[in-house]
Protein backbone atom coordinates (compact mmCIF):
# COMPACT_ATOMS: atom_id res chain seq x y z
CA UNK A 1 0.00 0.00 0.00
CA UNK A 2 1.47 3.44 -0.68
CA UNK A 3 1.18 5.97 1.69
CA UNK A 4 2.43 9.25 3.00
CA UNK A 5 4.51 10.24 5.34
CA UNK A 6 5.79 13.41 6.37
CA UNK A 7 5.32 14.17 2.61
CA UNK A 8 7.43 11.44 1.79
CA UNK A 9 5.84 8.23 -0.07
CA UNK A 10 6.49 4.65 1.61
CA UNK A 11 5.07 1.35 0.01
CA UNK A 12 4.00 -0.53 3.13
CA UNK A 13 2.87 -4.24 3.44
CA UNK A 14 1.39 -5.27 6.09
CA UNK A 15 3.74 -8.25 6.41
CA UNK A 16 6.85 -5.74 5.55
CA UNK A 17 5.89 -3.87 8.71
CA UNK A 18 5.98 -7.10 10.79
CA UNK A 19 8.81 -8.00 9.49
CA UNK A 20 10.64 -4.21 10.78
CA UNK A 21 9.19 -4.54 13.92
CA UNK A 22 10.45 -7.98 14.96
CA UNK A 23 13.27 -7.81 17.37
CA UNK A 24 11.99 -4.42 17.99
CA UNK A 25 11.79 -4.19 21.93
CA UNK A 26 8.49 -1.43 22.59
CA UNK A 27 9.21 1.62 24.88
CA UNK A 28 6.48 2.30 27.32
CA UNK A 29 3.25 3.62 25.33
CA UNK A 30 1.71 6.47 27.58
CA UNK A 31 -0.36 8.06 24.44
CA UNK A 32 -1.78 6.72 20.62
CA UNK A 33 -0.55 3.40 20.45
CA UNK A 34 -0.23 0.33 17.52
CA UNK A 35 -0.70 -3.35 18.56
CA UNK A 36 1.64 -5.26 16.18
CA UNK A 37 1.88 -9.00 16.70
CA UNK A 38 1.22 -9.11 20.72
CA UNK A 39 3.28 -5.99 21.20
CA UNK A 40 1.26 -2.61 21.61
CA UNK A 41 4.03 -0.04 20.56
CA UNK A 42 4.12 3.92 20.65
CA UNK A 43 2.69 5.24 17.40
CA UNK A 44 6.01 7.43 17.22
CA UNK A 45 8.15 4.53 17.96
CA UNK A 46 6.37 2.32 15.03
CA UNK A 47 6.64 5.69 12.64
CA UNK A 48 10.59 6.00 13.24
CA UNK A 49 11.19 2.05 12.66
CA UNK A 50 8.91 1.95 9.69
CA UNK A 51 9.89 5.24 8.12
CA UNK A 52 14.10 5.50 9.22
CA UNK A 53 13.07 9.01 9.70
CA UNK A 54 13.11 11.36 12.71
CA UNK A 55 9.94 11.05 15.18
CA UNK A 56 9.85 14.74 14.87
CA UNK A 57 9.33 14.67 10.94
CA UNK A 58 6.01 12.99 10.52
CA UNK A 59 2.53 12.82 13.26
CA UNK A 60 1.11 9.92 15.16
CA UNK A 61 -2.13 10.58 13.00
CA UNK A 62 -0.03 9.72 9.78
CA UNK A 63 1.45 6.74 11.24
CA UNK A 64 -1.68 6.03 12.35
CA UNK A 65 -3.70 6.08 8.87
CA UNK A 66 -1.61 4.13 7.31
CA UNK A 67 -1.36 1.38 9.93
CA UNK A 68 -5.29 1.09 10.03
CA UNK A 69 -5.36 0.68 6.58
CA UNK A 70 -3.13 -1.91 6.85
CA UNK A 71 -5.30 -3.87 9.48
CA UNK A 72 -3.31 -3.16 12.58
CA UNK A 73 -5.37 -2.38 15.68
CA UNK A 74 -4.41 1.60 16.88
CA UNK A 75 -5.75 2.91 20.39
CA UNK A 76 -5.81 6.69 20.79
CA UNK A 77 -5.26 8.77 23.88
CA UNK A 78 -6.36 6.92 27.35
CA UNK A 79 -9.57 9.03 28.42
CA UNK A 80 -9.96 10.11 31.94
CA UNK A 81 -12.78 7.33 33.42
CA UNK A 82 -14.45 10.09 35.52
CA UNK A 83 -13.75 13.51 36.34
CA UNK A 84 -12.65 14.13 39.49
CA UNK A 85 -14.45 16.15 41.98
CA UNK A 86 -12.90 19.34 43.20
CA UNK A 87 -12.66 19.06 47.43
CA UNK A 88 -12.48 22.48 49.22
CA UNK A 89 -9.64 23.00 51.92
CA UNK A 90 -11.70 22.02 54.40
CA UNK A 91 -13.54 19.00 53.09
CA UNK A 92 -9.86 17.86 52.23
CA UNK A 93 -8.41 18.00 56.00
CA UNK A 94 -11.93 16.12 56.80
CA UNK A 95 -10.95 13.24 54.60
CA UNK A 96 -7.83 13.31 55.63
CA UNK A 97 -9.01 12.69 59.47
CA UNK A 98 -11.33 10.42 58.45
CA UNK A 99 -14.49 12.58 58.77
CA UNK A 100 -17.46 12.24 56.32
CA UNK A 101 -16.32 15.34 53.34
CA UNK A 102 -19.96 16.71 53.38
CA UNK A 103 -20.11 17.61 56.79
Amino acid sequence: MRCVIARFPFDLTRSGVLESMKGVKPELASGESVIIGRRTYPVKQVGQVVTRQNRRDFSAGEVIRAMTRLGFTCRGLPQDAAPTRILSPMQQASAMLGAPADV
